[in-house]
């Protein structure tokens, strides 16, 4: 069982320690990861300057580019064979609802799903990860029971989140929808040291709405999420619709 491990935190974030200690209990892992921090960087590829991978240690590497970078190096150029899966993270803070969209932990498991390689994007539904290295053993379980699925979907990557209590509370695992969260204050308006208008996209206020059986429901009730997402985002039920339309005659 070959592993690739890559995340959007950064190779010195303590959550991706957490989870290659546990995948180096299931198989063989390589550590492909960013030379810094890169939150919300998405699905971004870096186009406008070369890319140098750096060897830090066996089987571990930093690039100095996005999560997606990562692990498209580690697949055409660091890896001699494709590993069996690809999983991200675990990220500081949680990744549900429209937080996909913009996630770098999940864009570098989207990236293997691409390469058709079974990925998992692990998130922490807390920044301060105080209890994150609690949850190995529920790490282990969760892990242990992916790699051994029979026939993984090919057009699917799974999102973790786990909720930000100490291992031994946590109540279980539950197979969840996207939830829906709405930001409102999220950008402060600030000078910079010459008095120039300038702002910061980050904080303030954010509102859950969802299913019984949305992500965010199921983390605040201390379970593991987990999310099957579709990269397909076709809306199907309105193909016939658009038709009905008859755009541009």
């Amino acid at each position: 069982m070959k592993i690739l491990i890559s995340n959007d935190d950064g190779i010195l974030a303590p959550g991706i320690t957490v989870l290659e200690e546990v995948c180096r209990e299931i198989g063989d892992v390589v550590v492909v990861a960013p030379d810094r921090q890169q939150s919300a960087a998405s699905h971004a590829l870096t186009m406008g300057r070369p890319l140098r991978p750096v060897q830090l240690a066996e089987d571990r590497y930093q690039v100095d580019g996005t999560p997606t970078d990562c692990v498209l190096l580690a697949l055409e150029i660091i890896l001699d064979q494709k590993p069996d899966f690809v999983f991200s993270g675990v990220n500081h803070g949680s990744n549900m609802g429209e937080d996909v969209l913009y996630s770098g932990t999940v864009a570098a498991a989207m990236e293997g799903l691409s390469m058709r390689i079974p990925s998992v994007a692990f998130s922490y539904a807390g920044f301060d990860g105080e209890h994150m290295a609690t949850q190995k053993e529920w790490l282990t379980r969760l892990i242990t029971d992916i790699v051994h699925v029979e026939s993984f979907p090919v057009e699917t990557l799974l999102n973790v989140n786990l909720p930000p209590i100490p291992g031994n509370d946590i109540r279980g695992i539950e197979v969840t929808t996207l939830g829906r969260r709405v930001f409102a204050e999220s950008l402060m308006r600030m000078n910079d040291p010459w008095g120039r208008e300038a702002y910061w996209i980050g904080g303030g206020k954010s509102s859950w709405s969802g299913r019984e059986d949305s992500d965010f429901r199921a983390v605040a009730e201390g379970l593991i999420s987990v999310t099957p997402l579709h990269v397909d985002l076709t809306n199907y039920k309105l193909l016939e619709s658009v038709r009905s339309w008859q755009l541009g005659k």
